[in-house]
């Protein structure tokens, strides 16, 4: 039986696109349903599409697989998250002298709005926008509607990317026939997903290690105060080692596996090796130095930026780490290394248990995954193809060897049996219609019969009788006749 109400996402990452659906229970959780990956390193380069025909193939291909997972139901639209190299925040502010009103009014609001996102931005689109704050009258508030006041400057921060983002991904998906539920930013599904309110309102900041770029959002009073995508992810190191004249699998293998990104010099033995089980092998010295590099490297950039938000020392939720790249050995400690702050909170989130359920130990990836659940989490609508118009059928009474579709249903069987009855008797008024009409007619036929045969016999009768006269009339008159013809 096709499942017909669901919720279906697509993530695109740099190495992977992912797809998923699952069905919402009655406690607000998501039970997984259907999950495909396809590669994407042939049309996806940090975060954003470059082969749009690549990128077409593969989304179909998506569909096709979750469709499958789902005994054939047809997925009708798909949230999609955007995001990739480019994507960050630009602050604007927007000012007004409230002429004629006492109050700050709804509909000033809504202009204000608009005027922010017709600000123009060369090559760049508005994703979104995050209301910062309204200053009245030299006053900080919150919700303006209904405070009173002459004047007022609204600070927006907006989200944006270079217009090739949206547009490839639009274009991708017209050509692989896959309509939008809506597109959502992926930073922002991945941090309502993994954030509490808690935590988005003390202050933190959100770091997501993925295979080309690491995302850093900071929030505070529940409100994303600043985010951006650093062009450097855990697939740098993965190349970093495949440079050593090794294929990308088993570079990908020794870093998983023997990466660390804080090697002790004094506790390696400059003579010892890992080895694959195909037998490939690699120094661990020349492994750790490598591994510790670009670590250090991608998370000086994510402490740069964090201060360059000028939230660094606001953040008293602290700093979380997820995607792929969160899972290498020692992140954390080299983090606090280098942001000197031993006050400094710090946590790896590796997947959402307990929101997100179902469909064995696929989905649980250690962190690369927790985006593409929070695209899920952020759908609303049922994302399975509009039930068609009602149409009256038949109804037959299944045959030996027909399977019997109501068979497991107790109403649909009960509304088939009076179905069916009210059928037979509908069957049975027609059928002594049908004799009641052709009992009249057969009536009709027999009295016109004897009508007929009457009427013959009445003519018989007088024929007969003046048979019988002209005979009579002949004896009577013919000797009489012949005697005057004769004289």
């Amino acid at each position: 039986m096709a499942t017909t109400e669901f919720i279906a996402a697509i993530e695109l990452g740099s190495s992977k696109i992912t797809g998923i659906a699952g069905k919402r229970d009655t406690d607000g959780s998501i039970s997984v349903l259907a999950f495909a990956q396809e590669d994407a390193t042939q049309f996806v380069h940090k975060g954003v599409i470059f082969n749009i025909d690549k990128a077409a193939t593969a989304l179909s291909d998506i569909i096709i697989k979750l469709e499958t997972q789902l005994r054939n139901s047809t997925i009708a639209k798909v949230y999609v998250g955007i995001g990739g190299r480019s994507l960050r925040t630009v602050e604007n502010k927007v000012s007004r002298i409230v002429e004629g009103e006492e109050k700050i009014s709804e509909e000033l609001i809504f202009s204000i709005s608009d005027e922010n996102l017709a600000f123009p931005y060369d090559e760049y689109d508005i994703l979104d926008v995050e209301p910062q704050e309204y200053n009245i009258d030299n006053r900080l508030v919150a919700d303006p509607v209904g405070v009173a006041g002459k004047d007022i400057t609204a600070r927006f921060l907006n989200i944006v990317a270079k217009k090739m983002v949206k547009k490839n991904l639009e274009l991708s998906l017209q050509q692989g026939h896959v309509k939008v539920a809506e597109l959502i930013l992926a930073p922002k599904a991945l941090a309502n997903a993994v954030l509490t309110e808690s935590d988005r309102r003390l202050g933190c900041a959100l770091v997501d290690i993925g295979a080309e770029t690491t995302t850093v959002s900071i929030y505070k009073n529940n409100i994303l105060r600043y985010l951006t995508v650093i062009p450097l992810g855990s697939g740098n190191i993965t190349q970093d080692i495949a440079s050593l004249q090794m294929a990308d699998e088993d570079a990908e293998q020794f870093k998983v596996l023997y990466g660390d990104a804080m090697v002790a010099e004094e506790d390696i033995d400059k003579s010892e090796e890992y080895v694959l089980d195909n037998g490939h092998t690699l120094s661990k010295e020349l492994l750790g130095d490598i591994v510790s590099a670009r670590a250090e490297e991608i998370l000086v950039n994510v402490w740069n930026q964090i201060q360059l938000s000028g939230y660094q020392d606001k953040l008293t939720a602290g700093v979380f780490f997820t995607g792929g790249g969160s899972n290498l050995k020692n992140t954390e400690e080299v983090f606090k290394r280098i942001c000197r702050d031993d006050r400094m909170k710090i946590k790896t989130i590796k997947f959402i248990a307990d929101v997100v359920r179902g469909y064995g130990n696929d989905v649980k990836r250690n962190g690369t995954l927790c985006t593409l659940f929070g695209l899920l989490l952020a759908g609303k609508e049922n994302c399975s193809e509009d039930k068609p118009e009602p149409v009256e059928e038949k109804f037959e009474i299944p045959v030996s060897g027909q399977v019997d579709m109501f068979a497991n249903d107790k109403d649909l069987k009960e509304q088939e049996a009076k179905i069916l009855a009210d059928k037979a008797a509908e069957e049975e008024r027609l059928r002594q219609l049908r004799e009641s009409e052709e009992e009249k007619i057969r009536r009709a036929e027999e009295a016109e019969r004897k009508r007929k045969e009457r009427e013959r016999n009445k003519n018989s009768f007088f024929s007969r009788v003046k048979k019988g006269f002209d005979n009579l009339s002949g004896e009577l008159f013919g000797s009489e006749d012949t005697s005057d013809t004769m004289n």
